[in-house]
């Protein structure tokens, strides 16, 4: 798990999670869709299934069974937002808070 600036982007880490990424395919939304992205995804290879941004042209055709998965993701981080301070984000330090959502990651594992 990696955090990111509360104001940034998470793409921003994109490469660094894709480099230690592994299997056939890499599954995200939209907000991924960067051209340099995808040929990250493609070097490791695999297969990148990335909804495109609408605003660009040319958009891929989408593994649509592939990306049905994606909603499981959404599942668990909709479940961890349901920890009031990690939704909210109390602690103000990057330390303290990813040790609150590693805690509300193994309360969701344990129920």
């Amino acid at each position: 798990m990696t955090l990111t600036q509360g104001h940034r982007h998470e793409a921003i880490k994109a490469k660094e999670l894709v480099e230690h990424a592994r299997g056939k395919a890499c599954i995200a939304d939209s907000g991924y869709s960067s051209a340099e992205i995808i040929e990250a995804i493609r070097a490791k290879g695999m297969k990148a299934v990335i909804a495109a941004n609408p605003t660009h042209r040319g958009r891929p055709r989408l593994d649509r069974k592939l990306y049905a998965l994606r909603y499981m993701i959404e599942c668990s981080f909709h479940g961890l937002k349901r920890c009031r301070a990690v939704a909210t984000r109390y602690e103000k330090t990057a330390t303290n808070y990813l040790a609150i959502v590693h805690v509300a990651c193994m309360l969701a594992w344990l129920n």
